[in-house]
């Protein structure tokens, strides 16, 4: 694994083997303004698209960031996700736009997690003939979890009349100090993540993430921007090498299919991370006993999750509703059962003959009843 210089500090996406933006790995803002100056950006109109929760914290730095290249930056806030009461980000952002008197040359910066990004790619698509987004993702989710040609549009709910196309943006800028605000909980929930492209795709990077445990969880900022650049580069690669776009898609279900279905059961009880931990482990116990990997392997790869604070059991489980709700999950397009197993430490592949039994007794395995129940 790189240090974090300089060239180790951006990283070029491709797809299809063309260039397409920058993702940049920084501890602060203050290199925000050279970047967009460098796109062509500077004395144009800028508008920040983000949320009640990231707003409050990043908004302001990011302003004065960009106050030499642009002295008023308008803010438009949009509902976080859990207190979402908004149903169309997009016409809010697009109604803002027109309110600022905003022109197609300028252009849009998602501050924020996931929906803040769809909600502004949508919004630059479709505004005015489409106008230019960069994105600066402020959760460990959102910074790991960049889309790299992996889907067709924004999901960001839009209405029913608004059909746009998903816009690749000018630039990603990764502010690792951001993750200092995070609570544990949201912290390791995002790290889950992390932990999943390692095992589906790099054992080295497997084994640099538990080598470096105590700077992840201490959130050291050169150890951030090298764990985020390899993660970035290894979901590029598995969308956009080898067999493609549908078979990467597959291939980071690794944990979702029975991690969804607990988080479905459960509720808010659990973090999405969490049952994406849950479900790794899951799907880990399954590789063993079809003798994909060793037993050895597989208590490694489960108790790799324990030092990061994520989950390797769960109790109160309904096995059989567990089972249940796996359903549309275990399926692939044309309906073919199909679930995403370990030939090794990053080696995930597809495997159509996976059993109703042997997903039950994954479920099981992390099922966490206590003595006497």
């Amino acid at each position: 694994m790189e240090t974090a210089n300089n060239e180790g500090r951006r990283l070029t996406v491709h797809q299809d083997g063309v260039p397409c933006y920058d993702i940049v790995y920084r501890s602060s803002f203050e290199d925000l303004g050279r970047e967009l100056t460098a796109l062509g950006y500077a004395g144009r109109q800028f508008c920040i698209v983000t949320d009640n929760h990231a707003g409050p914290l990043y908004a302001e730095q990011v302003c004065k960031a960009l106050a030499e290249i642009c002295p008023e930056v308008p803010v438009c806030t949009i509902e976080a996700g859990r207190d979402r009461k908004d149903t169309d980000p997009v016409e809010t952002i697009i109604r803002f736009l027109t309110e600022e008197q905003i022109d197609r040359n300028g252009l849009l910066i998602a501050l924020g997690g996931t929906r803040v990004a769809d909600a502004a790619e949508s919004a630059a698509a479709g505004f005015q003939g489409g106008t230019g987004y960069i994105r600066i993702p402020t959760s460990l989710t959102a910074q790991t979890e960049l889309s790299f040609g992996d889907r067709a549009g924004g999901d960001a709910g839009a209405g029913n009349n608004m059909s746009v196309p998903a816009c690749m943006p000018l630039l990603v800028y990764i502010n690792v100090s951001v993750l200092e605000t995070l609570d544990d909980s949201c912290y390791c929930s995002g790290f889950a993540g992390v932990m999943q492209l390692g095992l589906i795709r790099d054992e080295a990077f497997y084994v640099w993430l538990l080598e470096n445990m105590y700077e992840i969880l201490s959130r050291e900022a050169e150890t951030m921007q090298i764990m985020l650049r390899r993660s970035n580069e290894i979901r590029n690669e598995i969308l956009n090498r080898g067999a493609g776009v549908e078979e990467g898609r597959m291939l980071l279900r690794l944990g979702h299919t029975i991690g969804r279905a607990v988080g479905k059961y459960s509720g808010s009880r659990r973090t999405s991370g969490e049952c994406l931990a849950l479900g790794c482990v899951a799907a880990a116990y399954i590789s063993w006993k079809k003798e994909m990997i060793s037993m050895d392997e597989y208590y490694e790869i489960r108790d790799m999750f324990v030092p990061f604070g994520l989950p390797i059991s769960e109790d109160r489980l309904d096995e059989k509703e567990i089972l249940k709700l796996t359903g549309t999950d275990n399926e692939d397009e044309s309906g073919r059962p199909c679930f995403v197993l370990l030939r090794g430490i990053g080696q995930a592949v597809p495997d159509e003959t996976v059993t109703k039994e042997e997903i039950l007794a994954a479920i099981h395995e992390i099922h966490y009843v206590e003595d006497g129940e």
